[in-house]
C-alpha cells in the first residue's frame, strides 16, 4: 500500500507530546476505535479518522462509547487495565485488553494515509505499535511489528 504522511492537527500535537516516553501495555478495540493503555495509567484513544484522545484509564473505560458495551464488558476491561498496570504487559488471563507482545516505549508517533485508511505508527524504541482504520468499512486493527 502507498502512504502518505498526513499533517496532525493540535490537538493530535497535544496528545502525542504526552504518550512520548509512555510505553503501550496493551490494548482493545470498541466503538469503532482501538484503546491503548500506557503504563502512566491513561488510554490513548485512535478513532478512525485518526483523531485522538488521552484519558485516565478509569474514566476513560467508564466513557467507552459503542452499543455492543455492557456494564459487566466495562467492568472486565476495567480489570484486564488494572491487571496491565500492576504486571505489565506479562499479565496473564485477559479477557478485553490484549497484551502487547513487544516492548514499545514510545518515542514518535507517524499519521499515515491511503485513500479512506488511515494508518497510526506508534514507534518505540525497539518495536512498533500499529493502529490501521478502514473509513470505508469501519475496520480498526491493532499490531505489532
Amino acid at each position: 500500500m502507498n502512504w502518505t504522511e498526513l499533517e496532525t492537527s493540535t490537538h493530535q500535537d497535544h496528545v502525542i507530546k504526552h504518550v512520548l516516553g509512555a510505553t503501550v501495555l496493551g490494548w482493545c478495540i470498541a466503538g469503532e476505535a482501538a484503546h491503548l493503555l500506557l503504563d502512566i495509567g491513561f488510554l490513548w484513544t485512535i478513532y478512525l479518522d485518526g483523531e485522538m484522545n488521552l484519558l485516565p484509564q478509569g474514566v476513560a473505560i467508564s466513557e467507552l462509547e459503542g452499543g455492543e458495551l455492557t456494564s459487566v464488558d466495562r467492568t472486565e476491561l476495567a480489570f484486564d487495565a488494572d491487571m496491565l498496570l500492576a504486571e505489565g504487559r506479562e499479565a496473564t488471563d485477559l479477557k478485553r485488553f490484549t497484551a502487547a507482545p513487544v516492548e514499545c516505549l514510545i518515542t514518535s508517533v507517524e499519521f499515515l494515509s491511503s485513500d479512506s485508511q488511515r494508518r497510526i505508527v506508534v514507534v518505540g524504541e525497539t518495536a512498533n505499535v500499529v493502529v490501521e482504520t478502514s473509513l470505508e468499512d469501519s475496520q480498526v486493527t491493532v499490531s505489532a511489528e
